[in-house]
């Protein structure tokens, strides 16, 4: 018993450290945001390791899950008589929930599980020392352009995800099933606002890019210089972005639909 106890203690200790380290982290990283802001040409680069290679899981996976909203939605709606509202359906769900949410978890999975790795791989191999000893500040140099970058690329990514799930949903909606296909778009049109719909997406979005690159380079930066300790720097990356993508969506739609 007095083991568990020492156990959970040590535990909690480590966990309150390692939240302590983070934020001291953050604080400095966005310190060296100005220097990245200067030298628009490394967030660039950046903006297209993540961003850019990133697009075309988000555009199939967005594809998908509007074709199965909107053969899902179809199938209830079709029961009361509404199946011309599928259009408004299918963009609610991916404008305020799916296209944020999903587009942050397959960000962390593809984009943030790379940023980890590639700076671990960095630390590992000394060459952030090797910044260091050439009087080259690592926050201005290697960790302020992937943060910024990434909380530049999610909303984008979002906001295709949600196109293109659209898009799917008028494939199988209108396409496939026989929607009436001016009903779909109109009646989309009047339901969807950009200040409580669209807005709302855009805000998750881009408060998921800040908190998964966050974490993603706060991993690779705090991990163990070895080739486990890398590996486990990209599990922990995975793990704790999905969950606070997950929690945080739970608490900005309580936020900003209770307002």
């Amino acid at each position: 018993m007095l083991n568990s106890v020492r156990l959970l203690g040590a535990r909690t200790l480590e966990s309150v450290q390692a939240l302590g380290r983070a934020h001291v982290f953050l604080a400095q990283t966005l310190i060296g945001m100005g220097s990245a802001v200067r030298r628009f040409s490394l967030v660039m680069q950046q903006l297209h390791a993540s961003g850019v290679k990133t697009l075309s899981i988000i555009l199939v996976s967005g594809l998908f899950v509007g074709m199965v909203l909107a053969l899902q939605g179809y199938n209830t709606l079709v029961q009361f008589g509404a199946e011309e509202s599928l259009g408004v359906v299918v963009a609610l769900t991916l404008v305020r929930e799916l296209g944020p949410v999903v587009t942050g978890l397959l960000f962390a999975g593809r984009a943030g599980s790379a940023l980890t790795a590639e700076i671990g791989l960095m630390k590992s191999t000394e060459q952030l020392s090797g910044l260091e000893m050439m009087a080259i500040d690592p926050f201005q140099r290697i960790f302020a352009p992937r943060l910024l970058a990434g909380f530049l690329s999610l909303p984008m990514l979002a906001a295709m995800f949600s196109a293109v799930g659209v898009l799917g949903g008028h494939l199988v909606g209108v396409e496939l099933l026989g929607v009436d296909v001016g009903a779909y778009w109109s009646q989309m049109q009047s339901a969807v606002s950009f200040s409580s719909d669209v807005l709302t997406g855009l805000i998750k979005a881009v408060v998921f890019g800040l908190v998964v690159t966050w974490i993603a380079i706060f991993e690779g930066a705090d991990c163990v210089p070895t080739p486990e300790g890398v590996a486990s720097a990209t599990t922990r990356t995975v793990v704790k972005s999905s969950l606070a993508v997950l929690g945080l969506d739970f608490l900005l739609t309580a936020v900003m639909f209770s307002v």
